[in-house]
């Protein structure tokens, strides 16, 4: 929905209050301690009664909201304008949206909700053919934060690695979906079919980290389509099929890779847009995670919202 029906829909907290309560009885409550799915709603104190025991659930309780004590209308308003944007918001940008004094209250909750975004896409593993490469993403250490002068300094006497060996990049395995297209090719098109997408940030790039992960993201019956890099040599160990493609001409590869080459650059100029590059290192999953999510449900259009409402129902923080 737009922002004018989202109000029209939650005009105030209440509003929020019973939207969620509404989900969570569509979901079905369970007490935790008998296991009856009967309750009373107290809205005294916003907690679910169960009819054979009297056990009382709060409405977070067993929700990405636990422990919180944020605004309800806060979470609804943050998911729905997490989902209306192909890009994103920075926490920054929300707090002021919000009208809400401290900024990491509201930092920590876009975060959370970007957990439940990781946890969904976890239940899925690609199929059919897979299109495997590397993408290397700018990250900042809070430790090593140095100054302008010094960083000049530092760049004239010892330049930055680049790629694989640089220590201010996040090593990524991306890996999404492309089926050969049935319809005439376009120009300036794809001529591959694009399906789900996974990006994973990595240790490092070595066969056995990269086989350990592909076992949990892909299904083993896909075919998986790389190029010559040797982080791929032991693929055949848990997929069936590997087909290896070396092209050193650009346009040529961008043609035969073409799903995982966009969807990176893609990301890139999200991050780029949105948090200038200055992603600290112990979130970029969390930020690949919610490009990947509404990547994969583009399709979704008004529903998306409300699906990640009851995968926020469904998922506790810990």
């Amino acid at each position: 929905m737009n922002l004018p029906e989202f109000f029209k829909k939650y005009p105030d907290e209440a509003s929020c209050i019973e939207g969620f309560k509404a989900k969570r009885i569509e979901m079905g409550v369970v007490c935790k301690k008998c296991e009856h799915t009967d309750h009373y709603f107290r809205k005294t104190d916003l907690k679910f009664q169960c009819k054979k025991c009297g056990n009382r659930i709060s409405l977070r309780s067993g929700t990405v909201m636990e422990n919180t004590n944020l605004p309800f209308q806060y979470w609804m308003l943050c998911i729905e304008l997490m989902t209306l944007s192909k890009k994103s918001f920075s926490a920054l940008e929300m707090q002021r949206m919000l009208g809400h004094k401290r900024y990491e209250p509201i930092w920590f909750m876009m975060h959370k909700i970007r957990r439940v975004m990781s946890k969904r896409d976890e239940k899925y593993q690609l199929k059919g053919c897979v299109e495997f490469d590397e993408g290397f993403f700018e990250r900042v250490d809070n430790k090593n934060i140095i100054t302008e002068k010094e960083s000049q300094n530092s760049q004239e006497s010892t330049p930055n690695k680049r790629g694989r060996g640089s220590e201010r990049q996040a090593k990524v395995l991306v890996m999404v979906e492309s089926e050969p297209s049935i319809s005439a090719p376009k120009k300036d098109k794809p001529n591959r079919k694009v399906g789900y997408l996974k990006m994973v940030v990595m240790e490092d790039l070595k066969s056995d980290t990269i086989n350990k992960e592909v076992g949990k993201s892909v299904d083993k019956t896909a075919s998986v389509l790389s190029d010559g890099y040797t982080g791929y040599a032991k693929l055949k160990e848990v997929i069936t099929n590997h087909y290896v493609v070396v092209e050193p001409d650009k346009k040529k590869s961008a043609k035969i890779f073409p799903w995982v080459n966009r969807t990176i650059s893609i990301a890139k100029k999200v991050l780029l847009g949105i948090h200038h590059n200055c992603v600290n290192q112990q979130y970029v999953q969390n930020y690949l995670d919610e490009f990947c999510y509404k990547f994969n449900r583009r399709y979704f259009g008004d529903k998306l919202s409300d699906r990640l409402i009851i995968a926020a129902l469904e998922t506790t923080w810990y």
